[in-house]
């Protein structure tokens, strides 16, 4: 039996897209790339949209002008599906409400909610508050009233209401029919593996 020799992809790694977006979230110009790598504005813009192969060397100078690993340009990117079908059913407190984590339950960074809510569906009567520093509320189908201690809010289809996880706060479906609503919290409010 012959050895077989293992053949090369044949697809370039998109290097351009991932240097680019790098210098973009640390504000950095391509005027500032080229001070601190002594290349042309051109070719660094050729390189972010791999219009040209930069050896080793280029990679590795413009990698250390963004204080970035050089590996992590290799690495394919992190991506996790959670299917509807799948989402976890969860339980935040709320009553006649069916609540499902549609973030993989490791992540940390957010997490988004989904609710069907039936008629009459609530938090509960008392405020409470979240462990968090942004809540925020889209409401897909039907309506909400969120409540809080001097006011309520009543929110429609299409309608999003953004607050800190720290204010006190509570809701209810008086809309009279099913609603569904989702809730973006940033940072997670907990989070775990099964």
């Amino acid at each position: 039996m012959r050895a077989l020799n293992p053949a090369p992809d044949g697809a370039p790694v998109p290097l351009g897209p991932r240097l680019r977006a790098t210098r973009l979230a640390q504000g950095i110009t391509l005027a500032q790339m080229a001070e601190a790598t002594g290349f042309n504005k051109g070719f660094i813009s050729r390189v972010e949209r791999d219009e040209t192969s930069p050896s080793v060397a280029t990679l590795l100078a413009l990698c250390q002008a963004l204080s970035l690993p050089i590996g992590s340009l290799f690495e394919p990117p992190e991506h996790e599906v959670v299917r509807f079908r799948d989402a976890p059913k969860i339980n935040f407190g709320g009553s006649l409400a069916d609540e499902r984590l549609l973030t993989p339950r490791s992540e940390s960074r957010v997490q988004l909610l989904r609710s069907t809510l039936e008629p009459g569906a609530s938090g509960g009567k008392d405020f409470y508050t979240i462990a968090c520093e942004v809540e925020v509320l889209h409401v897909l189908e039907g309506g909400i009233t969120v409540r809080f201690p001097q006011h309520d809010v009543e929110l429609g289809s299409g309608d999003s209401l953004s607050l800190a996880g720290r204010e006190p706060h509570t809701w209810v479906n008086a809309s009279g029919g099913r609603s569904v609503v989702l809730w973006t919290i940033v940072p997670a409010a907990w989070s775990g593996s099964r």
